[in-house]
């Protein structure tokens, strides 16, 4: 079975006699292994209630374009950031129809517009409504933008009609979700991912290290599982559970990180340095825990090993991206960085902001080719890393 571990899925219930199975759906989700959030329209909740919803998803429903309790009235934008998926099921012809035409009208239309996350529908309607022209050309737009379909199934419906119309299984409905994850893009690549801070030893006790979280690096991890590479994560020192299938190799300094990375040199296509790689360490390492002394101390540091610069000018380098993080001229900065260092791509992204810097679970990043830049609107991360594989992808 497909999974959706360290997924985030919006879940879309609009208003048709399907909504009824919406329930069972977002068991199938997170039996998958998905958070499920919901949102509900107007119509969906004369068919079920948002209160079922919420007991079986465990997070609040949501049902309000304008609600003042949300994230100071931007609540969609705080939904639309946190999907990975939206999945709407039971998709009514009228929203179809909606969607189509690009109007915002209420949360869920609102919220697809709003996302950079993927859109999957699941039609369910009465039979003839399924065939009329409008809906055809309705569909066909939608698919032509890159929405993605799942049904639906042929069968006897609630009017009495028999015929395609009938939204699909919920189980059918996770499994396509699981899959879109599943790209393929990387099948037969070897990829090694840094990820997380480094620690520089002072004493038995004491190290200099910076904030990273080591989820933007996980996050690429998961994505190049999906996409089929067989993926190693070099990881620091993080509080984060490492995505199935990809085996992790722990260091602590910036001297193990580059040791580990050059041993693994030989078995790599692909060298993602995500890491936040400490630029100085003490030049001596104390054997005792350094005593309260004086009220000044001098702290001698010398530089670390440049790990993506050493990988990049290997004799067999493999395709090797960095990572920028700045607090000011971002782009000016990671452009020299990615030259100097002979990079293949750089990920640029500003940690001044705390809200898609270190720790947090968004991003918003600009990705450097020698040849052209690409800005990656602000989104989870997980988003972000599907992104960027896709990108590197194109390049192998």
């Amino acid at each position: 079975m497909a999974h959706l571990f360290n997924r985030n899925v919006l879940l879309g219930v609009s208003g048709g006699i399907a909504a009824y199975k919406s329930a069972e759906l977002v068991r199938a989700l997170q039996d998958r292994g998905a958070q499920v959030r919901v949102i509900m329209t107007h119509g969906a909740q004369e068919f079920i209630t948002p209160l079922t919803l919420q007991a079986l998803s465990g997070n609040p429903v949501h049902t309000e374009l304008l609600d003042e309790r949300a994230e100071l009235g931007m609540g969609h934008i705080e939904l639309a950031r946190w999907a990975d998926l939206l999945l709407v099921a039971p998709a009514t012809a009228d929203l179809i129809s909606r969607l189509s035409a690009g109007r915002a009208d209420d949360l869920l239309s609102t919220v697809a517009l709003a996302t950079a996350a993927p859109l999957m529908l699941a039609p369910a309607m009465n039979q003839q409504m399924w065939r009329d022209q409008a809906t055809v050309d309705n569909v066909k737009t939608l698919a032509d933008r890159g929405v993605h379909l799942v049904g639906p199934a042929a069968g006897q419906q609630a009017c009495g009609d028999v015929g395609p119309g009938r939204m699909e299984a919920p189980a059918a409905i996770a499994d396509a979700a699981a899959a879109l994850f599943a790209t393929g893009e990387l099948a037969g690549k070897r990829v090694i991912i840094t990820a997380g801070p480094t620690r520089e030893a002072l004493d038995p006790v004491r190290y200099i290290s910076n904030n990273s979280s080591g989820k933007m690096g996980y996050a690429l991890a998961q994505a190049a599982v999906d996409a089929g590479a067989t993926t190693t994560l070099v990881s620091g020192p993080v509080n984060l559970t490492a995505p199935d299938h990809t085996r992790v190799v722990s260091v602590l300094s910036a001297e193990d990180m580059l040791e580990q990375c050059l041993k693994l040199l030989p078995e790599c296509d692909i060298f993602i340095a995500c890491a936040a790689v400490a630029d100085y360490r003490p030049a001596a390492v104390q054997g005792q825990k350094i005593k309260k002394g004086p009220q000044e101390m001098t702290l001698q540091l010398v530089r670390t090993p440049d790990i993506v610069a050493t990988v990049a000018a290997a004799e067999q380098r493999p395709y090797t991206v960095g990572f920028a993080a700045e607090t000011n001229d971002v782009l000016a900065y990671a452009r020299e960085k990615m030259q100097r260092k002979g990079l293949d791509m750089i990920i640029a992204n500003d940690v001044a902001d705390p809200t898609i810097g270190f720790n947090s679970d968004e991003n918003a990043v600009t990705v450097l080719r020698r040849d052209n830049e690409q800005a990656l609107a602000r989104a989870s991360k997980n988003t972000i890393a599907r992104q960027i594989v896709h990108l590197i992808a194109r390049d192998v």
